[in-house]
């Protein structure tokens, strides 16, 4: 019997319509999906394509931590080992991941236990990055910008120093860091260039000034845009 196919189904950061038609043709045809479920029990991944799924369909929820130390937590074993079992009979199954699967995506761990063993493909989806940009109106950068990617989650000196002299920056993964963060940019004099989106292009996004967002209330899925001050020729 030949082993079924691995799919990382890039699903976008929200909103149902930034799915790739390859990533709809996948998720409506193979037998069984996998998606990640939140500590909190909420499942967004599934209820972004919820529309798409066949009752026919089996179903792998993956409870899974959301720490940085996740790549190494036996969740990630548990999950895999419950894909591999389709997987060895044959059975096709496509992992939800939302976002881009290969940018800080949860699907990354399961592709370093799974593609070794078995036929993997990973189909691109929008990251929450560029659909960040997108719904706050804010080009990133320009010409021979560099932009750098990084998550709140880092210890306040490495924010700060990597921060230092950014042409254009995205911070992700806000969430309790929200605080370490806004005061960092405000000592680097970055404060009045940073906008704040959470949930991007779902139907709960919100957009505020960064001077009034209360870091009691940041949800792990926000982050802040520093655009470029490149002008445009």
């Amino acid at each position: 019997m030949n082993a079924g196919k691995l799919y990382g189904l890039g699903i976008g950061p929200g909103d149902p319509e930034l799915l790739t038609l390859k990533a709809h043709r996948i998720l409506t045809s193979v037998p069984v999906i996998a998606y990640p479920t939140l500590e909190n029990g909420k499942v967004l991944a599934r209820a972004i394509v919820a529309d798409f799924i066949r009752p026919n369909q089996i179903e792998i929820p993956m409870p899974l931590p959301f720490s940085v130390e996740r790549s190494s937590q036996p969740h990630y074993d548990i999950a895999a080992e419950k894909i591999a079992l389709h997987l060895s009979a044959g059975r096709d199954v496509a992992v939800l991941c939302e976002g881009e699967p290969m940018l800080y995506g949860t699907f990354m761990y399961l592709f370093k236990r799974l593609a070794p063993r078995f036929p993997t493909e990973v189909v691109p989806g929008i990251s929450s990055t560029m659909a960040s940009a997108a719904m706050l109106g804010a080009p990133i950068t320009f010409r021979n910008d560099v932009l750098s990617i990084m998550p709140a989650t880092l210890d306040a000196q490495t924010l700060r120093d990597r921060l230092a002299g950014v042409d254009a920056a995205v911070i992700i993964k806000l969430g309790r860091h929200f605080a370490k963060v806004r005061t960092i940019l405000d000592e680097l004099g970055l404060l009045n260039r940073a906008l704040y989106i959470e949930r991007a292009t779902q139907p709960n996004q919100r957009i505020v000034a960064i001077t009034k967002i209360d870091p009691a209330e940041v949800p792990y899925w926000s982050l802040i845009l520093i655009p470029s001050q490149t002008q445009p020729q």
